[in-house]
């Protein structure tokens, strides 16, 4: 099997696209304010935070599964283990849609538009080049059991 070099865009965690959008559109808001009035209401204040802490059950425990099939967590890196229980079973990528759901929940938590403005950004590139990237590695990887486990399982939800 011959060795994939991963494209820079997979070589950066996935975090810190999610961390730079966000930090960036805080950054905008000092110079572009905008706070409709839904934002400043205290229902999305806690839905926000509700969702943060979904999010904080969701994507490290996803992670620990990696943890302890002794799997890489690394896009780039070589999966040693096709983990396929737990989260799992019901998104092929629950750490990307646990930051996904972290970055909304904090959003709203802080009453900030901004940022879901520009979410598209990291969602957009961990889905046009990082989950494209490891799924190609999978399938060479593991082959048919992938490809059956990616039949049974959507990317996302």
């Amino acid at each position: 099997m011959e060795q994939r070099h991963a494209p820079l865009l997979v070589i950066i965690p996935p975090p810190v696209f999610y961390a730079l959008t966000f930090l960036a559109s805080l950054l905008l808001e000092r110079f572009v304010p905008w706070a409709p009035h839904w934002t400043q209401m205290r229902a999305s204040h806690w839905i926000g935070w509700a969702l943060v802490v979904i999010s904080v059950i969701l994507a490290p425990g996803s992670a620990g599964l990696f943890g302890l099939r002794r799997t890489t967590l690394n896009p780039a890196g070589q999966p040693a283990q096709l983990v396929t229980d737990g989260t799992f079973k019901i998104s092929r990528n629950p750490m990307y849609l646990g930051l996904t759901v972290a970055y909304v929940g904090l959003s709203l938590a802080l009453g900030r538009i901004w940022p879901l403005v520009f979410l598209f950004v990291p969602v957009a590139l961990v889905n046009a080049v990082v989950i494209p990237f490891e799924e190609t590695r999978m399938r060479e990887t593991f082959g048919d059991a992938y490809l059956d486990y990616s039949r049974r399982v959507r990317r996302w939800v």
